[in-house]
């Protein structure tokens, strides 16, 4: 589904991504870890045409996506609070996503239904803005926008930092749930727990560069905490 060539990015004179070949299959659930500066939140933002990369290409579907826009009709992301549009409340935002999505009212509501307990009762009817909630509802409000619709290819860039340990446990459920099977999820964390509970591959980024790339298995959790334990 997604497929990685000869990709760099540079600032001045430092790399701080270069990947020769990363391929990503249809419905794999793939975790990606690293200290910070590894490089992590450029490559998402590389896949997602946020940036423009040194050199290379992403191509998602065989699409290319900084020469078309086509790829967008099946991808989500939630990278960082700048997705959401914070002067709306989590309603009128959930309705411009779902408007975007072609997705009517009712089975918007019957999807947020989903969503109750991540939610706690903390996100929905509180009459107030989105950027006057706290910085863990408002990733809620951004994990929960991301499924809408059920998107193909769903991005998450550190999806339990600033959550409570509570809703760190129901998100890493949901994401686990069968009714996401069959969606290719890319997450990156500094969670290994969550990360190697949520996805059936990791790669590991240093410096730009991937280190390791397994599918995840029994020994996973391990060789990581032994990894980076050494750092």
């Amino acid at each position: 589904m997604i497929n990685v060539n000869n990709l760099s990015k540079k600032y001045g004179s430092t790399t701080v991504l270069s990947l020769s070949s990363l391929t990503i299959t249809k419905g794999e659930h793939f975790g990606l870890v690293g200290n910070n500066g590894a490089g992590k939140t450029t490559l998402f933002s590389l896949i997602l045409d946020l940036i423009q990369a040194s050199s290379g290409e992403v191509t998602i579907n065989s699409i290319n996506v900084a020469k078309s826009e086509a790829w967008k009709n099946q991808t989500a992301a939630f990278v960082d609070d700048n997705f959401l549009i914070d002067y709306l409340t989590p309603e009128e935002y959930f309705d411009f996503v779902a408007q975007l999505r072609k997705i009517d009212p009712k089975t918007l509501k019957d999807f947020l239904v989903r969503f109750e307990e991540f939610f706690n009762g903390e996100v929905l009817n509180q009459k107030k803005y989105i950027r006057d909630f706290s910085k863990g509802n408002q990733k809620k409000i951004g994990l929960a926008a991301a499924f809408i619709g059920q998107p193909e290819l769903i991005i998450l860039d550190e999806p339990f930092a600033n959550l409570d340990p509570s809703s760190q446990i129901r998100l890493k459920n949901f994401l686990s749930s069968d009714e996401n099977k069959g969606t290719t999820l890319l997450v990156s964390s500094h969670d290994l727990n969550h990360v190697t509970d949520v996805c059936d591959r990791i790669v590991l980024l240093e410096k730009g560069e991937v280190i390791k790339d397994t599918p995840k298995s029994a020994a996973t959790l391990k060789e990581l905490e032994t990894y980076f334990s050494e750092q």
